[in-house]
């Protein structure tokens, strides 16, 4: 399983990669089975909704385990969104 998850508001908040969840800065969040949502330490702390494709939503109450302040893009088009660079 490959995609983007996108919180509540429709904002890209983290990536699926596999089994993992990472932030939009590549830093590995959570562990994904099926649609629950697992802490490294294996603690369950959510779930995504049950959405074929590659865009996945949350629902508001999952929402706080992704904060988008900070953690979306915001760069304009055409540029590179890791270092803000035209490309």
């Amino acid at each position: 399983m490959s995609g983007e998850i996108l919180n509540s508001e429709g904002i890209r908040v983290a990536v699926v990669r596999g089994q993992e969840i990472f932030d939009l800065t590549g830093k590995k969040l959570y562990d994904l089975k099926g649609v629950n949502i697992y802490r490294p330490s294996g603690e369950l702390v959510g779930h995504l909704s049950d959405a074929r494709g590659s865009e996945k939503r949350l629902d508001r109450s999952t929402d706080k385990l992704f904060p988008a302040k900070g953690n979306s893009w915001t760069t304009p088009p055409g540029r590179d969104r890791a270092e803000g660079k035209a490309k």
